[in-house]
Order: structure tokens, then C-alpha cells, then sequence
């Protein structure tokens, strides 16, 4: 999925108690400056207001562990289904759907984790047609997909010859550290410490290894750390090779259907949290972890219900699977959904403007992440997107979130490289037409599964804190529709007078404000003071 989700070269996370994660980051995002103000105006604006009935906010995403701790209170219940019963009790098409829906899995409990990425299932597509053909074996009425094909094929049979090649340069690197130390201990006749690699920097026997270790150890490092880094490096590698541009997997064999076949709806099972959570758990609790608890971190929201759907594996998620869900969140009742996620290619994207089009005839906002690729979308397009190509008219009911960070200023190491990140994150997406605003979105610490949780980054994070706002807004002022509060957001921003590194790079600096069509920093003390002042009228 465009790697929106779980970790990659671009995401970071780190696991941690409450008591010791960094009190800078934990819930930075609720406090002033450049988070929301998310405590101010729950303290100073809804001190004396009761909020009305809880807001149903789907999130689309790889599961939901909702048995978490700081979740508990916040999770959808749909009443009209028995749990456990077998039974279609509600006549939906989907059986003991309780708290949602997995697209992802079967009737017997099995469930999909690691898929291609759109780009492989193309490839592997039009290859039988094309592969070993040049432009001028192709008629002209083939010309056009077969200039596809060649896209597909570049970056598919290009990405594995390099990551293979990553493979063993990353596996040298780490025989020759293994060796260094092991001819060390060796050497020392067992531990050594920085002071003994210190007087062996110029012995003639083991000099070489003294100098490839000695760095380590005077910042505190060990061989162990080196080895776990590169294992983060081969695990990411290998998912890609084995998983993500691997033209034979076959991993929708599991579901059983038709993916190409959107009349056929009644698939996947009620496994909600599916095989792993991290990436939905992190999100849902961005938008509805207990506030106040003393406990973890505090969501945007404190009245609302969690449905979850999952229908995003790691790797690219496929159109019916989105469009369903999309129609299943608004059929079941939720008034936001939440799509922190993301890819550069969908064939079927009429199916998917269909479904988001429906939601919009529902009233049914739709926050979704701009996308970690540090590109402009309105030229490199990230799907689904706010405009498609074939649309005469934009969404009303979408808002197309970018990262931005806790910093006023990037600083750059002595190398030229950012060695502290400017307002709008490094990895975001941005445009100053496709992506509406921006959103904290870097070192967010938020709820894991098996009650823990993680600081990670992305714009997967900053969508949801546009979700918890939209609900905070919609549970405090009912009358207001979606339409309205998606109005209400852009106009109350926080507006940003700063330049900023243009995402992904260093020294290229712009104004903030030319990275999205709003300009600024979604503020919850702004959007609650307006829609106080819009109700009141």
C-alpha cells in the first residue's frame, strides 16, 4: 500500500511504557503550538458542554485489536447482530459482523497478511502478452498498454535485482562486523571494553577490527546494535521480495473470490483484528484512546465508537476491497471513515469513485493519508485520490491529509542532511490543490496491540487526528452536517507563516502554505470556537 502502513525505510516506531516514552513527544499532538490544541479547548471551549450521542467512525486498516486497554468503551457494537450465533441477524450479507468486517479472510478463520503490490499484479497481467516484445512488434492498437507494461515491468524486475543486490551488499557489511568482534574477543580472550579498542587502534594484528568497532563503542554501541539494525533492513528487503513484488504469490486464494468481480459482495469473515493490528490499532487509538486516564496517549476524540474494517494487508490493497468497505462503513452507520492508506496504481478505480460517491450522497465524511512518498500527488498520483482523472467534479466529502511535524525549523548536520525535520514532514505528499491541510504527523505515540504502544510517524498518523476531529466536532454539534464541519476544518487551520525543507529534501526551502490548498495545521481550538460561533447563529 504504497507503505502508508506498517514499517518501511520511511517509518520509524519504538515501543514504550507511558512512564518512559519522552514527555516532548508523548501527546505533543493535543498540546498548542504546532499540534492541534486539542486540551485547550476541551479545557477552555467544552468544559461546560455534554456531548451528544457517540460518533460511529470506521477505519479501514490492516485490523483493530479492540480488546486494547485504552480502546475499551470505544469500540463499535453493531446491536442488531447476535454474536456468535452463525447467523446473518441483521440481513447485511455478513455474519456475526459485531464489531465490523475483514475483507481480508474465509468463513473457516483464515485471513490474509502479506499481499503484491498493485504494480506486480499488473505486471504479471499483461507479461504473457508482452514479455521479450519491443515497440515495434506491438500493433497500434496495443501501444498505449504496452507502454504500461513497461512500467509495470521497470520498476517490478528493477526493485528486485536491486533489493537482491541490497540483500548481500547488507549481509557483507554484517559478516565483516561479526568477524572484526569475534577476532577481538579472540584477541582479548573474551569481553573487551572501549579503553582496550582504544590501545589496539595501531596493533598490527588487530588494528583493522579495533577501527571498524571502536566507533561503535565510543558512542555506546555494540555489534549486537548493528546486527539488529540491518535485521530491520533484511526483514524489509526480504518483504518485498517475497511478498510484495513476488509475481507468484498467490495470497487472494484465501478470500476465494473474484477480486475483478464487484458484484460479488459476501466474502471474508468477522475477524476484525486480524493477523496483525499494529497499524489499525495505532490509528484507532490517535482517534479515541481514553483522554485522561493516565495511561498511554490521549485521543482526539472523546465520544466516539471505533467500527473496524479491514481490508488493507501489507502490501497493496485491492479496489473491491476498498469500495466494499467504504459502502459497508456507511450501510452499518459510521459517519466518518478513516483510509490511512495508499498506491500508485488502481485499475478499477471507477468502482472505488462509485463507492466514495455513495458515502457522499450518504453524508459520510472521508479523511484519508496524502501518502509517504515525499511527491506531489498532483503530478504523481496516489490512489484513491481527491480528483480523479475522469471526474467532472471533486468530492465534497473528502479531505486529503499531509504530515506536518513539532518542529519551526529543519537543521542540517554537517553532511547537508536534515538532522532535524522542518514544519511539513520529509516523507509527506503534498500539493497545493490535492492535499487540503495538514496534520501532526511525525513521533506520534498511540495505542499497539496487547495493550501497548508506539511512537511512530506518517501520514497514516496525521489523517486520523482529521478524523478525531471531525467526530469530536460532530459529538459536541450534532446539528451540524459533515459537509459543514469538513468546512469548519479548513477554515479554522492554523495558518503558517514559515518556510519549510520541501519533502525530501534538505535545502529546498518553500513556504509552508504552498503544500496544501488550506495552508495550514488542522487546530481543534480554532474549529471548535467556529463551530460554537456558526451553531450559535
Amino acid at each position: 500500500m504504497n507503505k502508508i502502513l506498517v514499517a518501511s525505510a520511511l517509518l520509524f516506531a519504538y515501543n514504550a511504557g507511558a512512564q518512559d516514552v519522552d514527555k516532548k513527544i508523548l501527546n505533543w499532538y493535543n498540546g498548542a503550538k504546532y499540534g492541534m490544541s486539542t486540551d485547550k479547548a476541551y479545557a477552555k471551549l467544552l468544559a461546560d458542554k455534554k456531548p451528544a450521542e457517540k460518533v460511529v467512525v470506521a477505519v479501514i486498516d490492516s485490523g483493530v485489536d479492540i480488546e486494547h486497554e485504552d480502546l475499551q468503551g470505544s469500540i463499535w457494537v453493531n446491536k442488531d447482530e447476535i454474536p456468535g450465533n452463525g447467523i446473518d441477524d441483521d440481513n447485511n450479507g455478513y455474519i456475526d459482523d459485531v464489531n465490523g468486517w475483514s475483507f481480508l479472510g474465509n468463513p473457516d478463520g483464515e485471513n490474509i497478511n502479506h499481499e503484491q503490490l498493485e504494480v506486480t499484479r499488473l505486471y504479471k497481467k499483461y507479461h504473457e502478452k508482452y514479455a521479450g516484445k519491443s515497440d515495434s512488434d506491438i500493433p497500434a492498437s496495443d501501444k498505449a498498454e504496452f507502454e504500461k507494461y513497461k512500467v509495470y515491468r521497470d520498476e517490478v524486475e528493477g526493485t528486485v535485482k536491486q533489493r537482491t543486490a541490497q540483500i548481500k551488499q547488507y549481509e557483507g557489511i554484517l559478516e565483516k562486523y561479526q568477524s572484526a568482534d569475534a577476532e577481538l574477543v579472540k584477541h582479548f580472550g573474551g569481553a573487551y571494553s572501549k579503553k582496550d579498542l582504544k590501545k589496539a587502534l595501531k596493533d598490527p594484528k588487530v588494528g583493522e577490527s579495533a577501527n571498524l568497532i571502536y566507533p561503535l563503542a565510543k558512542s555506546g554501541a555494540s555489534v549486537e546494535d548493528v546486527k539488529e539494525q540491518l535485521q530491520g533492513a533484511f526483514d524489509y528487503f526480504n518483504g518485498q521480495l517475497n511478498y510484495h513484488y513476488n509475481v507468484d504469490l498467490d495470497a487472494r486464494s484465501v478470500v476465494g473470490d473474484d477480486p475483478s468481480d464487484f458484484s460479488d459482495v459476501n466474502y471474508g469473515n468477522n475477524i476484525v483484528e486480524g493477523p496483525d493490528a499494529f497499524h489499525g490499532t495505532h490509528v484507532a487509538g490517535i482517534i479515541a484512546a481514553t483522554r485522561n486516564n493516565g495511561i498511554g496517549n490521549d485521543g482526539v476524540a472523546d465520544n466516539v465508537l471505533i467500527m473496524s474494517v479491514r481490508a488493507i494487508p501489507d502490501g497493496d490493497e485491492r479496489d473491491k476491497d476498498v469500495a466494499l468497505a467504504i459502502r459497508y462503513a456507511v450501510d452499518n452507520g459510521a459517519q466518518i471513515i478513516n483510509g490511512s492508506f495508499g498506491k500508485a496504481f488502481s485499475p478499477y478505480q471507477e468502482e472505488v469513485i462509485k463507492a466514495i460517491r455513495y458515502a457522499e450522497e450518504k453524508g459520510v465524511l472521508i479523511c484519508h493519508a496524502a501518502g509517504n512518498s515525499s511527491k506531489d500527488i498532483g503530478k504523481e498520483s496516489n490512489f484513491p485520490s481527491p480528483k480523479y482523472p475522469s471526474m467532472n467534479e471533486e468530492f465534497k466529502n473528502w479531505i486529503e491529509v499531509g504530515a506536518s511535524t513539532r518542529y519551526k525549523k529543519a537543521k542540517l548536520s554537517k553532511e547537508g542532511g536534515l538532522k532535524q525535520q522542518g514544519l511539513a514532514a520529509t516523507f509527506s505528499n503534498y500539493d497545493e490543490e490535492m492535499v487540503d491541510v495538514f496534520a501532526p504527523g511525525l513521533e506520534i505515540y498511540a495505542t499497539t496491540p496487547n495493550n501497548e504502544y508506539a511512537a511512530i510517524q506518517g501520514t497514516s498518523m496525521a489523517s486520523p487526528m482529521v478524523a478525531g476531529l471531525a467526530a469530536l466536532l460532530k459529538s459536541y454539534f450534532p446539528e451540524l452536517t459533515m459537509f459543514e464541519i469538513r468546512d469548519i476544518i479548513f477554515e479554522s487551520v492554523q495558518k503558517i507563516d514559515l518556510t519549510t525543507p520541501l519533502p525530501g529534501t534538505s535545502d529546498n526551502e518553500v513556504p509552508f502554505k504552498t503544500l496544501s490548498s488550506t495552508g495550514g495545521i488542522v487546530n481543534t481550538y480554532n474549529a471548535v470556537e467556529l463551530a460554537i460561533e456558526k451553531t450559535a447563529k
